[in-house]
């Protein structure tokens, strides 16, 4: 028996499409929230490499920083959707929930790597002896936390959002059920 092929050619036959509400349960928020932080490639690494600095500072290890940065985000990017759904009742599907994670972990990856690298630029230009060394200094960093850094943070970005995306819409949301049709007329709103 051969299996249909799936088709791709327009957004309506993505997966993903049913329409969704929150879960009624008082748990399924924050169990979302906790999923969604422990991203595996932080929490594997963490387990199979543990970090040698802890202590915030400039040496402290990237997946620490990214750990914490996931546990304001998400939890944020939840009430975002919350704030979203009550003013216009979209996202109203999982893949409408995914998407948005998507997009608001992409655009605070490169909004906090530009931010970093702006940092590093005024550190550079602070600590160097004359202009020419804090013109090389400032021309390296960009380099480096500007065009090397801003794609991959973007991409770790994206990646993150995605896994907390992917929990939010699994676990705090259920398929809504469907709407009941007014035969008779009487649940229409009088004004």
């Amino acid at each position: 028996m051969a299996r249909r092929a799936i088709r791709l050619d327009s957004i309506a036959d993505l997966p993903g499409q049913t329409r969704v509400t929150w879960r009624r349960t008082r748990l399924a928020i924050p169990i979302a929230a906790i999923a969604g932080i422990a991203w595996p490639p932080i929490i594997l690494t963490l387990l199979i490499w543990p970090p040698e600095n802890w202590m915030p500072g400039r040496d402290i290890d990237w997946r620490i920083v990214l750990l914490v940065l996931g546990c304001v985000a998400v939890p944020a990017g939840l009430m975002v959707i919350r704030r979203e759904r009550d003013r216009r009742g979209r996202p109203g599907t999982r893949l409408g929930i995914v998407w948005r994670f998507m997009l608001y972990g992409g655009l605070l990856a490169a909004a906090l790597q530009t931010l970093v690298a702006l940092l590093m630029v005024i550190i550079g230009l602070v600590a160097s002896g004359d202009v020419l060394q804090g013109v090389g200094a400032t021309e390296t960093t960009l380099l480096i936390y500007g065009v090397g850094g801003l794609p991959i943070a973007v991409l770790v970005g994206v990646s993150y959002a995605l896994w907390a995306g992917l929990c939010a819409a699994f676990i705090a949301f259920v398929p809504a059920p469907e709407k009941v049709r007014d035969r008779l007329g009487l649940m229409s709103d009088p004004a």
